[in-house]
């Protein structure tokens, strides 16, 4: 083999392999203390790309089940008033039936229906009440998926108005429209609560299928990082070696 001095290859292959050995080094320690396998887009792009959008569905996930969370408590709040609605629509038919009694004074009538009347004014302003601002007997359409794809839709509900006294029969009607208007309420807010579980299921999922492509597995990049320090050190001291090479060559000259 010829001695030479202009150029020393085997010290540059070992820079080279030094070179390479350290880069590796790096990105272990770079993905050990980030915890994640892609620290660079160019680690792995189209995984990078993939996690992105899973990342994204899955925030979307996340605040999709928050808006049907306020979606059910914006029902169990409506069916609290209904609740009392139904109370005082039981007292006002109470008090129909008591007015009809022959026995009964015009005074006592009076008396019943000045509670009467209080009665359906209370009705009038359960009637607007609000949740956060938005009609609470109004109707509204929630999404219960992070596409967008599905929804749910509340039902409407008419505070009962008009009722008078003598007329039995409107009350009787107002009882049954506030009966269906509950049982709407409570069909709805199953399908909300059915529909948070998938959508929980669904984002623990996609978070899953990141983590797969984006953590880093710590016992195996551990491996990797003893491996690439032996090859630094090891490298290093080749190096050291291959530039002592040189320097038989002046032996040569003396």
């Amino acid at each position: 083999m010829s001695v030479v001095i202009n150029t020393n290859y085997a010290a540059t292959v070992a820079s080279n392999n030094l070179a390479t050995s350290n880069a590796s080094l790096q990105r272990s320690l770079n993905r050990l203390s980030s915890g994640s396998k892609i620290v660079n887009p160019s680690d792995d792009a189209g995984g990078l790309a993939v996690s992105l959008k899973f990342s994204a569905a899955a925030h979307r996930s996340a605040a999709t089940k928050t808006n049907v969370a306020n979606a059910v408590s914006f029902l169990q709040t409506q069916d609290g008033v209904l609740k009392v609605v139904g109370k005082i629509l039981d007292r006002m038919s109470e008090l129909a039936t008591l007015y009809t009694d022959a026995t009964k004074s015009a005074t006592d009538k009076s008396n019943y229906g000045t509670e009467f009347t209080a009665l359906s004014s209370e009705l009038t302003k359960l009637g607007s009440e609000k949740f956060n601002g938005v009609d609470l007997f109004s109707s509204i359409s929630v999404n219960t998926t992070e596409s967008g794809g599905g929804s749910v839709s509340t039902t409407a509900y008419t505070m009962a108005s008009g009722l008078a006294i003598g007329t039995l029969s409107g009350i009787t009607t107002a009882i049954e429209t506030l009966a269906t208007a509950r049982a709407a309420n409570g069909a709805a807010q199953s399908r909300l609560e059915f529909a948070g579980e998938v959508l929980s299921v669904n984002k623990a999922n996609l978070e899953a299928a990141n983590s797969r492509i984006t953590d880093v597995d710590v016992a195996e990049e551990s491996t990797q990082l003893a491996k690439w320090n032996v090859l630094v050190q090891s490298g290093t001291a080749m190096l050291a070696q291959a530039n002592q090479s040189a320097q038989s060559a002046l032996r040569l000259l003396q």
